[in-house]
């Protein structure tokens, strides 16, 4: 069935978002079952990006719905934008965005060497949570599944990325 390839239909979800961690920008540790009472909202990130701007919103939405998401940024260097080390990434997004939501260490997101966890998100949601620049969104519902994805161009205060968000948290 071709429609399987393209969306969750198949997903048999062996595994949930909650079975997996990152290390953080400061060597601790980013486990995502600490926020199983919340939609978490996984974005790659660089600081070279045209889509760079999106911190802003991004840490927005973190601080307006504190309660109900978490966001979880992921710096990568997979689209040759993110040249910086862990340490000037955090700089970089302190000074210029005042992030305070969670950052993961420098990691790939894409091919064989992803994050166990972007391979998670395409297995069980198909080639729409391959992100395929930065600043992609995988929205985790508070089931520990991929509720939606959102391209790059998506902004975070976008009208149908905030309806998904208050979708999950009303679920």
């Amino acid at each position: 069935m071709i429609l399987s390839f393209f969306s969750n239909l198949s997903a048999d979800y062996h595994k949930l978002a909650y079975d997996f961690k990152f290390k953080g920008l400061d060597g601790n540790q980013i486990n995502l079952r600490d926020y199983n009472d919340k939609v978490i909202v996984v974005v790659n990130v660089a600081s070279r990006c045209g889509y760079t701007p999106q911190y802003s919103d991004l840490q927005k939405l973190s601080k307006d719905y504190k309660n109900e998401v978490v966001v979880i940024g992921v710096p990568t260097n997979n689209f040759k934008q993110e040249p910086k080390n862990n340490t000037e990434i955090k700089k970089f997004c302190e000074a210029n965005f005042g992030i305070t939501f969670p950052m993961s260490e420098k990691t790939d997101v894409i091919g064989n060497n992803a994050h166990p966890f972007f391979k998670w998100a395409k297995k069980n949601h198909g080639i729409a949570a391959i992100p395929k620049w930065n600043f992609h969104k995988i929205i985790i519902g508070k089931d520990g599944k991929v509720a939606d994805t959102f391209a790059s161009f998506t902004k975070p205060n976008s009208k149908k990325f905030l309806k998904i968000i208050k979708k999950e948290i009303k679920s």
